[in-house]
């Protein structure tokens, strides 16, 4: 080791050599850089500092998410909701994707010198100060590993931002057919109390011309009741939709009606539950590669700068043998393994869930269609009682009977639409698509 004139160190590794410059900054020098690992393998003057979008675009699963576009299509009711419940959202999981983005973004400076003050107390009693620099020339990839793991991180976050945006819009709308459902099923059974109740004021006059029974009265009256509680619960239904709905906003939407047709389901937008696996297998691989290099040797230049000058030198050291140093490897090394069955897990988990809601689809539209024959049918014989009704060949208990069948039966009908368009719902929100990646 020499001291020259100018103040500098040249620290002797191998057929090379660092310079550490008295301001306590470091430069290559005669140091190949090319043949240390400086994490990523890269020389300094080669490394990026990655800006927030910089980061999403070096990262295909971000770019994957940012080009996502929602099925709700052209506007109308679907993306007024969604546009609405999206705006009063808290923003919780954009804000962890910001810190996210801090992290990964400190992270890809590890690579520079670490510098820092050191104040001691001399075996005279006095204070003594000096300035510290330090620089890994070989850290077996530990802070390869440490950007790869913020990287990763911010992957995670994104993806929580995806689900957590396309949960709440999944809810806002959900809430808003639960109110569409029951405001429809309300004007089914308001028709029916209108009729039923004109069959209760017949019946009252029949009864009093003595040509029915009380007791015929006392059953058309039960099932107005019926009728009366059934619309009532649909009201309330309806009611409580909207307020769920209106707590999720920050404007009124009472006057959206109707539902829209989704666009086809998108086979190519893989589910985020996949995403996320492969992120978080990403992350944690990255990991066991930090806990792995920790488990090796090192090899570290420092530069202190005191009253007595520049001092430098290079340290060996880190790593470490240990009675389960080999099981801790080979658990380290079986993280990738592990990372890549979850994610093939994951996939199939939400292969099946998107199939089975299909099935469900499937199901719903047979029975809306046999409902509809069947409602087609009841209808007819509603029209054939009442002709008969009218010439007195059927009761008037008898017309009541076979009406409450067919609002009934019409009430139910309603509701097969909407428990369809719910499940496809569920189907975007499995793949991310309720919203446009480029409003994340």
């Amino acid at each position: 080791m020499a001291m020259t004139k100018a103040g500098r160190t040249r620290l002797a590794l191998g057929s090379a050599a660092l310079t550490v410059l008295g301001g306590c900054m470091w430069a290559p020098g005669d140091l190949d850089v090319t043949k240390l690992r400086f994490g990523r393998g890269q020389s300094p003057a080669e490394m990026t500092l990655p800006a927030l979008a910089q980061a999403g675009q070096s990262s295909l699963l971000i770019a994957d998410l940012q080009a996502r576009r929602s099925i709700l299509g052209a506007p109308g009711p679907y993306d007024e909701v969604a546009r609405a419940v999206t705006e009063a959202g808290a923003g919780v999981a954009a804000a962890e994707l910001r810190v996210a983005r801090l992290r990964a973004e400190a992270a890809s400076k590890n690579w520079l010198p670490r510098i820092g003050p050191n104040v001691s107390l001399t075996s005279l009693g006095a204070l003594a100060a000096s300035l510290i620099a330090e620089q890994a020339l070989f850290d077996n990839g530990r802070r390869k590993a440490e950007r790869a793991y913020a990287a990763a991180d911010v992957e995670v976050a994104a993806i929580t931002l995806s689900e957590e945006a396309n949960k709440r819009v999944y809810e806002g709308l959900k809430h808003y057919l639960n109110a569409e459902r029951a405001r429809e099923q309300m004007a089914v059974g308001a028709r029916a109390v209108q009729r039923l109740a004109e069959y209760e004021r017949i019946m009252t006059l029949r009864v009093d011309g003595g040509l029915s029974d009380r007791s015929e009265q006392r059953v058309l009256s039960q099932k107005l009741a019926e009728m009366h509680a059934t619309l009532a619960s649909d009201a309330r239904t309806q009611s409580t939709a909207m307020a769920e709905l209106s707590a999720m906003t920050t404007r009124p939407l009472q006057s959206l009606t109707g539902i829209q047709t989704l666009a086809t389901d998108t086979p190519t937008a893989e589910p985020l539950r996949v995403l996320r696996a492969r992120a978080e297998g990403a992350r944690a691989v990255a990991q066991a590669n930090a806990a792995m290099a920790d488990m090796l040797p090192g090899l570290t230049a420092s530069a202190t700068l005191g009253q007595g000058g520049v001092e430098g030198g290079v340290n060996a050291g880190g790593g470490g043998f240990g009675f389960g140093n080999s099981a801790t490897r080979q658990a380290l090394a079986a993280s990738g393994d592990l990372a890549a069955k979850r994610t093939a897990q994951a996939a199939e988990d939400a292969n099946r869930r998107i199939l089975a809601l299909q099935n469900e689809i499937q199901t719903l539209q047979s029975r809306e269609a046999q409902g509809a024959e069947v409602l087609r049918q009841t209808g007819g014989n509603l029209s054939m009682f009442t002709e008969q009704y009218r010439v007195g060949r059927r009761s008037l208990l008898e017309l009541v009977q076979q009406y409450e069948g067919f609002a009934r039966a019409e009430r139910d009908q309603v509701a097969l639409k909407y428990l369809a368009a719910d499940l496809r719902l569920q189907i975007a929100m499995e793949r991310g698509v309720l919203m446009d990646g480029s409003r994340l």
